[in-house]
């Protein structure tokens, strides 16, 4: 069997790294520019930087609001999601259920039908059922958290299964001979094994929740906004402040590029955790 020749290989990479960057590189652009170069004619090359674009976004409150709110609404729906997942995956793969495989197939089947589907019943849950007294389940940051929850937990178990079921059982029953209980063999014997796979559900249900727009758009008003909604924000019956926009999407980058540079020791080997099992 003929390997592939290293220069076309190489040759592929790159051209297919400067198609996905390229726009990231071109919104870069557009930030360092003012609303008068912005109608000019295009260059490609920044000659002058306008850091104005980014210091109003900076040092706009609301900004800090919105980039806070996603902090928050991200990273929690990531810890809640990877906790409940591993327990449930634990439980279906370790234990012997009644319709396993079709419990398993039940929760992918909410990821199938379009969100869209979802947003007038929950809009209608949020504003006229879920209330008690005067406060709502309506623009808080709670609500994100748990609708993010319902929908990214079914993915979660499915990344979580072929981990869970790449570690061996016989691990688990030379602890339960010695006296563990279950929690102790989660906690001692699985979590440190299944950490890259864990890793890798968070990154992914944390950048799910992070770029999510639709929902956040319908179910939050003003205090529980997130950074996505709020570019949406630039587009005035004016006129588009471009870039304002385009400056306020780059630092939205840098959580995320933050956050996965923490972790991204983790990330090769929980993709290729459970590829095989042992």
């Amino acid at each position: 069997m003929t390997r592939p020749r290293p220069l076309l290989s190489i040759l592929f990479w790159t051209v297919s790294s400067l198609v996905t960057l390229f726009p990231i590189y071109w919104m870069f652009i557009v930030s360092a520019k003012s609303r008068v170069e912005l109608f000019g004619k295009p260059n490609f090359i920044i000659t002058t930087f306008f850091s104005e674009n980014y210091i109003k976004t900076l040092t706009d409150p609301t900004f800090q609001k919105y980039m806070f709110n996603s902090i928050v609404v991200a990273t929690t729906n990531a810890a809640l999601v990877t906790t409940l997942a591993l327990f449930a995956t634990y439980a279906l793969t370790r234990y012997k259920l009644t319709g396993k495989e079709n419990i398993f197939f039940w929760t992918i089947t909410n990821r199938m039908a379009p969100p869209a589907a979802f947003l007038l019943p929950l809009f209608l849950l949020y504003t006229q059922v879920f209330v008690v007294g005067d406060w709502k389940l309506f623009d808080t940051r709670t609500g994100l958290i748990l609708l993010y929850c319902v929908f990214n937990l079914p993915f979660a178990i499915w990344t979580l299964r072929g981990v869970i079921d790449s570690i061996p059982h016989e691990l688990d029953e030379a602890a339960y001979v010695d006296g563990a209980k279950t929690w102790q063999v989660i906690w001692y014997v699985i979590l440190p094994l299944a950490k890259p796979g864990l890793a890798v559900t968070g990154i992914l249900t944390w950048v799910f929740a992070w770029n999510e727009y639709l929902f956040a758009a319908t179910l939050t008003s003003v205090h529980a906004r997130t950074i996505t909604t709020g570019l949406a924000e630039f587009v005035t019956v004016t006129g588009t402040n471009w870039g304002q926009m385009a400056a306020t999407a780059m630092l939205t980058l840098i959580p995320a590029i933050a956050f996965l540079a923490l972790v991204q020791k983790h990330i090769v080997a929980g993709l290729t955790f459970g590829a095989v099992k042992g």
